[in-house]
């Protein structure tokens, strides 16, 4: 069972947003599904680091699941800064029970166990937002990071993240410190489009090796990270 992670799908099937507007993402959807089928098998597990659906409201989310359920593969999804459909994790499971996306999970809180491996994770907050009410979003994030880090028990830990933790030359200290709290040494997260995802760091920093899944930066392609 090999494990894969992308993010930034920024799906509008049942909306009107599409991306193909952007550079780069002409085309896009056939390509990411492609990429898909090519790479990953139904037992594999897709970690969605964020900004999956521009949908509004978790109704409207339908037709951009049913395309994710098509797909083979278990899929973990984490909330982005764009997932304005995001709720309480007991609705949005209710909602994917009722509509039989059996193969959909929502990362929040809690963590996903894959051959002795638990994924855990978070949005995470941009670090360098410092007013008062920023703060306290940050300490949130970072409290919830540690929930779904504490729940992935004594098994080795990995981070997935919406939000890149860090930055050339700075970092989101107070959720780095809580990778480093539970011994993480490997982090995904993306959030990064165009221009920036030249800037994104790729490697390992302080002990802990990042890399950016956002869909354009890594060719609409998703990435292999285990199997």
């Amino acid at each position: 069972m090999a494990i894969f992670a992308i993010g930034d799908l920024h799906l509008s099937l049942g909306g009107s947003k599409p991306m193909d507007i952007f550079p780069g993402w002409e085309g896009y959807l056939p390509k990411l599904e492609a990429n898909w089928r090519r790479l990953i098998a139904p037992d594999d597990t897709v970690m969605l680091v964020g900004d999956t659906s521009w949908a509004m409201n978790l109704k409207d989310t339908k037709a951009d699941f049913a395309f994710i359920e098509s797909l083979p593969g278990q899929k973990w999804i984490l909330k982005g800064n764009h997932d304005y459909w995001w709720t309480t994790r007991a609705k949005m499971d209710r909602f994917l029970q009722e509509n039989g996306f059996t193969s959909l999970h929502i990362l929040h809180n809690n963590a996903c166990v894959v051959d002795g491996v638990a994924l855990c994770g978070s949005r995470g907050w941009p670090f360098d937002d410092a007013s008062a009410q920023d703060a306290k979003v940050m300490a949130r994030e970072a409290g919830r990071l540690r929930m779904s880090l504490a729940a992935g028990g004594d098994c080795e830990k990995w981070a997935f993240l919406h939000y890149p933790p860090v930055y050339p030359g700075a970092c989101a200290r107070e959720l780095v410190d809580v990778l480093h709290e539970f011994g993480v040494t490997r982090c995904w997260y993306g959030h990064l489009h165009g221009k920036a995802i030249h800037y994104a760091v790729q490697g390992e920093q302080e002990g802990i090796r990042y890399r950016l899944v956002s869909a354009d930066g890594i060719g609409f392609c998703p990435m292999k990270i285990s199997g």
